[in-house]
């Protein structure tokens, strides 16, 4: 157990001194709400009702997705897990330490985004606290077993560029963050339906705003437990200690199952 805690600190205050997670997890979240902000709320008005889950959001998939995979194939790269291997850590606590320290800092500016916005752009706060703290922990759960799942995956860095962005592009458009779900075009409801951040901004918007939802909110909540269960338990059978063992427990391909829960939703979209 103390290994356990200290690891988590390391790595904790790894997110504050490195550079590059610096950036990925404050810098870039925190100056793109501040960005779209003070250019989106002057452009479309609307965008302020929309805006605290959509940037909490962004701020989720930005550090999880797009953060958290590279360091970690770094390190398998350069045999870091090799000495872990030697000294006894367990391959659960090389992926979910630098999951939970990840979230941890995502959630900060989380929450730095959600004190702020009412005060500095407008932002409408949400009707039900509780649900909207439920959905965050929710939606940082299912991205941060992504970002595992994608750091396991990879056979190198400019394949987790690559993983990352599968899923970072096509939510930044069609995912609901910039212009609602239900202002795009039918025939695109279903792709959306495919991707993380489209049930959890309809969650958002179902139960802690209390607005009406494209997505059947009950669904969606169930599409992105299941996923992020699916995507922790592929990426602990998928671990592998480094790139030069090419013994494995099961073939990587098994990692496409994690797309099952989000087709049945979209099979189920209205």
């Amino acid at each position: 157990m103390n290994g356990f805690v200290e690891h988590f600190s390391y790595e904790f205050k790894s997110g504050l001194r490195n550079p590059s997670l610096l950036l990925i997890n404050y810098l870039f979240p925190l100056g793109f709400y501040a960005m779209m902000g003070l250019i989106m709320t002057a452009i479309n008005p609307l965008f302020r009702a929309l805006m605290i889950p959509a940037m909490v959001i962004f701020t989720i998939v930005a550090s999880t997705v797009l953060g958290m995979p590279g360091p970690l194939v770094e390190a398998r790269e350069a045999g870091v897990f090799r000495s872990y291997r030697i000294n006894g850590v367990p391959a659960a606590s090389i992926l979910t330490i630098p999951a939970l320290t990840t979230g941890f800092h995502a959630l900060i500016s989380a929450a730095i985004i959600t004190v702020t916005a009412p005060v500095l752009f407008e932002g409408d706060m949400p009707v039900h606290l509780g649900a909207f703290v439920a959905i965050t922990l929710l939606t940082a759960f299912t991205c941060a077993s992504l970002g595992m799942l994608i750091s396991v995956i990879s056979t190198d860095s400019r394949a987790t560029i690559l993983w990352s962005q599968l899923i970072f592009l096509p939510s930044m458009l069609l995912g609901g963050l910039m212009v609602p779900l239900d202002a795009l075009p039918e025939r695109v409801h279903s792709f959306s339906a495919l991707l993380p951040v489209s049930h959890s901004m309809e969650l958002f918007t179902g139960w802690a705003y209390g607005r009406p939802t494209t997505l059947n909110p009950p669904v969606a909540a169930a599409v992105l437990a299941s996923s992020g269960l699916l995507a922790l338990a592929l990426s602990i059978v998928l671990f592998n200690w480094d790139t030069r063992n090419q013994t494995r427990r099961a073939h990587p391909l098994l990692a496409i199952l994690v797309v099952v829960p989000f087709a049945v939703g979209a099979l189920l979209v209205p």
